[in-house]
């Protein structure tokens, strides 16, 4: 009888095995099995995100994670559940394994409460479209950060991200993204997960290989703006950002900061997904391409319905986001 069952055990030492060739991000295999781990020991990976395996007896014949969200669509708080890393092992392809796995976690998180499936296609979005999913569209961003006209660092306080900080970043945040019609309800726990999982992989990366930049202005000692970003040799990615200022001014200043801070080195090539309307003055968008993952949603309940299709302006989401 085919089952589905929490990944634990042989069954997760086996998934991570099969998992470690597509999603290893260069990591070693040790290292990977590591990150895996630490993602699901956090606060928030601990109540929100998990393995599962359909088996066949003590057969393992496919696997996926699930990640849990509180959200907002149309106005209305609703849950979503998260699906990622759908894999069939090889020994069991082309016999619908994936399929069923997939369907049986939408049952499972209908059953649960949850009103919307969400997913980041990789692969030709036609096979989740038969499924029942529809994408929305999201774009891929090249940013130009203009240098400052006081020719070194603007006049603005900076310094490194806290833990302290992250109640300040989930309020201007849920401020930033009310105007949305879809958006994720980003507390202190969820933005604590989405960059220490960041830290974790670069520090668990060879020494050097990458690293996590979490900066943030204040005033009156209090986070008035942050940015969370990604850093691999000359490729810069902008995870997240926030600021009180509607304009954004203080996040392009915490970008040039952070160029200025190596005035000798070539500046780096910086991409990113931004809200519609998120335009910090210091940046331009140099190029504008569809996103690699193609996000796509299927309603599981009518409040997880939306009034109409979703558009890109539509939704307030980060890149740091992505699973």
């Amino acid at each position: 009888m085919i089952d589905l069952v929490a990944a634990e055990g042989p069954h997760l030492d086996a998934i991570l095995a099969s998992t470690f060739e597509i999603w290893s991000e260069g990591l070693s295999r040790s290292a990977h099995t590591k990150y895996d781990a630490a993602q699901r020991a956090t606060a928030w990976g601990r109540e929100r995100l998990r393995r599962w395996a359909l088996v066949d007896g003590e057969q393992l014949l496919a696997s996926a994670k699930e990640y849990l969200f509180d959200a907002t669509l149309d106005g209305r708080e609703i849950r979503v559940c998260g699906i990622a890393a759908v894999l069939t092992e090889p020994l069991h392809r082309r016999r619908g394994h994936a399929r069923v796995m997939i369907e049986r976690l939408i049952d499972r998180a209908a059953a649960g409460g949850c009103d919307l499936a969400l997913l980041f296609s990789e692969i030709d979005p036609e096979y989740y479209a038969r499924l029942g999913f529809t994408p929305i569209p999201t774009f891929d961003l090249d940013l130009r950060v203009a240098a400052s006209d006081r020719r070194g660092a603007p006049a603005v306080l900076v310094r490194a991200g806290e833990d302290r900080d992250l109640a300040d970043l989930a309020a201007m945040g849920e401020v930033r993204a009310s105007p949305y019609r879809f958006h994720l309800a980003r507390d202190p726990d969820l933005i604590h997960y989405a960059i220490a999982k960041k830290r974790m992989m670069a520090g668990l990366d060879a020494p050097g290989a990458r690293a996590v930049q979490f900066f943030v202005a204040e005033e009156g000692g209090a986070a008035c703006a942050y940015v969370v970003v990604r850093v691999r040799g000359l490729e810069w990615t902008l995870d997240e950002a926030g600021d009180r200022d509607p304009s954004g001014a203080r996040v392009g200043a915490i970008l040039q900061v952070l160029i200025a801070r190596d005035p000798a080195e070539q500046r780096p090539a910086i991409g990113a997904w931004l809200p519609a309307g998120f335009r910090p003055p210091q940046i331009e968008v140099a190029a504008e391409r569809p996103s690699k993952e193609v996000m796509m949603i299927r309603p599981l309940t009518v409040r997880g319905t939306p009034a109409t299709p979703l558009a890109a302006s539509d939704v307030f989401y980060w890149h740091g986001d992505l699973f």
